[in-house]
């Protein structure tokens, strides 16, 4: 049976994406990966506008596109977390395994976003965020925020 060409192409984004996680994070396997992805980026979602969760949305390849709006309930966001520690106390309840250092893998998985997502669209994504989040994003992402 032949894979037609769009799934295959999607397929293989998310293998690239979650090996690029994997790797840069230290993970195991792209399984612990697309958990990790999956909770911080339910997080990020959640604490944005219903539009701009969105228009990040539409910057996912299609499979992580799926993984990203479960469970997304629109009408409960944006939620009102105000700090850094609340967003990754609000992260590091629903991962497993807990031992991982929460900043650190946040501050991967924008990495992330912030390599494959278009800049102004990252751009807008950080300007709904409390300052305290700003800094986990990579400096070249803030950067390009304020020129913008």
């Amino acid at each position: 049976m032949t894979i037609p060409a769009p799934i295959a192409h999607t397929v293989q984004q998310t293998q690239e994406w979650l090996k690029e996680l994997r790797d840069n994070a230290d993970f195991e396997t792209e399984t612990i990966a697309l958990s990790v992805l999956r909770v911080v980026l339910h997080q990020l979602r959640d604490r944005l506008t219903p539009e701009e969760a969105v228009q990040l949305g539409a910057q996912l390849p299609t499979m992580l596109r799926g993984v990203y709006y479960e469970g997304w309930r629109p009408a409960r966001t944006p939620e009102r977390i105000r700090s850094k520690d609340q967003f990754l106390e609000a992260i590091e309840t629903k991962l497993l395994p807990r031992a991982l250092p929460v900043e650190r893998i946040v501050k991967d998985v924008f990495a992330l976003l912030a390599h494959h997502c278009d800049p102004g669209e990252i751009s807008q994504v950080i300007d709904q965020l409390p300052s305290g989040l700003k800094g986990l994003w990579p400096v070249y992402a803030v950067t390009y925020r304020a020129r913008a």
